[in-house]
């Protein structure tokens, strides 16, 4: 049975008694049953730390939580639950599939953090789904979290865009994630009714698959082709680089043609 013959002796005289795991465990749970007759509303952590400073012996937090769960035992406080509240709205998924027959018909925004010797950078853009046009985008120093203003700047350049172009009163889906700017009433305030909100499922980046996929090769060209981790001037990377995408860049989906090409030769403006 590949049982060495020490230890089945050694088996045989422990056998019915207990190791000192499980006189610690057993020691503990008497100690949390003395503790939660006089403090029901604690929960295993501060129960722990009590029983710690009072005993001076030692035991991790999740032994006691274990035997928490173990005895039944849970704070008898009121668990708050958080609600979004008024200040904040999530929209369905509008986006069932990704073909256009038009520009401004369907546009996807997400913000994408660029590295720079010099700090992060947040680029806030809007991508035409039908030639992939970037249609507006915002770009500043991050201040690692969401900048409302990185986002209002975007989506008032898009707004404008669209007029520009002819477009103002024909309905657009606007998709992103759920991504606390996006949500909130203040940013949502800026669309009028031809405006359709779009979010993303949470944690479903395959729900908005084109924009995740040029974040990435948009972030390899900066890299290789326009040195903007090592450039002087990031901003003017970034227009540069814009100008190349909308009218240089040839583009597979496109049929190997750049988006003002594409959009041109259909005859939209």
């Amino acid at each position: 049975m590949g049982v060495s013959r020490s230890g089945y002796y050694k088996w045989i005289k422990r056998k019915g008694t207990l190791n000192r795991y499980q006189i610690n465990r057993l020691w503990l749970i008497e100690e949390i049953k003395e503790s939660y007759k006089k403090h029901k509303v604690w929960g295993y952590k501060h129960r722990a730390e009590h029983i710690r400073n009072k005993t001076k012996r030692y035991f991790s937090d999740l032994l006691c939580h274990q035997c928490c769960k173990l005895l039944g035992i849970r704070s008898k406080a009121r668990m708050k639950r958080h609600k979004s509240g008024k200040e904040h709205e999530i929209y369905p998924n509008l986006l069932h599939d990704f073909h256009t027959s038009r520009p401004f018909e369907k546009v996807c925004t997400d913000t994408t953090i660029l590295t720079h010797k010099s700090g992060k950078y947040d680029w806030n853009l809007y991508i035409d789904l039908f030639d992939h046009t970037i249609i507006s985008y915002d770009i500043r120093r991050s201040n690692y979290g969401a900048s409302p203003s990185n986002h209002y700047t975007a989506a008032k350049n898009f707004l404008r865009q669209k007029q520009k172009r002819g477009y103002m009163n024909l309905d657009t889906i606007v998709h992103s994630d759920q991504g606390a700017i996006y949500t909130s009433r203040g940013f949502n305030s800026l669309f009028n009714h031809t405006i359709k909100r779009s979010m993303s499922r949470i944690a479903t980046p395959t729900d908005n698959p084109i924009i995740e996929s040029l974040n990435g090769w948009i972030k390899d060209e900066l890299k290789y082709d326009y040195n903007f981790y090592h450039s002087d001037n990031p901003l003017e990377i970034i227009k540069k680089y814009v100008e190349y995408f909308n009218n240089e860049r040839l583009a597979y989906s496109l049929r190997y043609k750049t988006p003002i090409q594409y959009r041109t030769e259909l005859r939209f403006k």
